[in-house]
């Protein structure tokens, strides 16, 4: 039975050591576990979890400060009051497609409205077309800004929620 919640800090341990495995133990991933799971200890960020028994399937997190590193220096993406930015979007492949996703979505958007965000930003690689379609889906239809991240180009939506 798939279940969705907060994550727990074994539920993120869990999450971010599989996703370290399946990225051949990169250094980047290693810090973006260790600042992930600081944001989530601290407050700056919430992230919500499917998992299939005791298994994380699935993620996302919604990051509420600005010294988050994704948003540093883009108020327009996370400004610390209004707006913060839904991030870091996984699910196991053999889950793709069955609303895993969309539940964790709407429950980050609920869980934000509920802290008084307004808006939710959202983040999609423009060669990513199934992602980007997918973000439209949810309602992310407002195009806010684009970056070169990791030489890619990196397209930004908001939804007021």
């Amino acid at each position: 039975m798939i279940t969705y919640r907060i994550a727990t800090q074994e539920d993120l341990e869990k999450i971010w050591n599989k996703d370290i495995a399946k990225n051949n133990n990169d250094e980047l991933w290693i810090r973006w576990k260790d600042q992930y799971i600081y944001y989530n200890k601290t407050g700056m960020a919430t992230t919500f979890v499917a998992k299939n028994n005791d298994e994380p399937i699935g993620q996302i997190t919604v990051l509420f400060s600005q010294d988050c590193s994704a948003v540093k220096n883009r108020p327009m993406l996370c400004d610390g009051k209004t707006t913060a930015n839904m991030n870091a979007f996984r699910i196991d492949k053999k889950y793709e497609g069955q609303g895993h996703i969309s539940n964790l979505v709407k429950m980050a958007e609920k869980y934000a409205k509920q802290k008084g965000i307004e808006y939710l930003t959202i983040g999609s690689e423009a060669k990513e077309s199934r992602n980007l379609a997918i973000y439209l889906h949810f309602g992310y239809l407002e195009f806010v800004t684009s970056f070169v991240e990791d030489d890619e180009l990196v397209l930004f939506y908001k939804k007021r929620i």
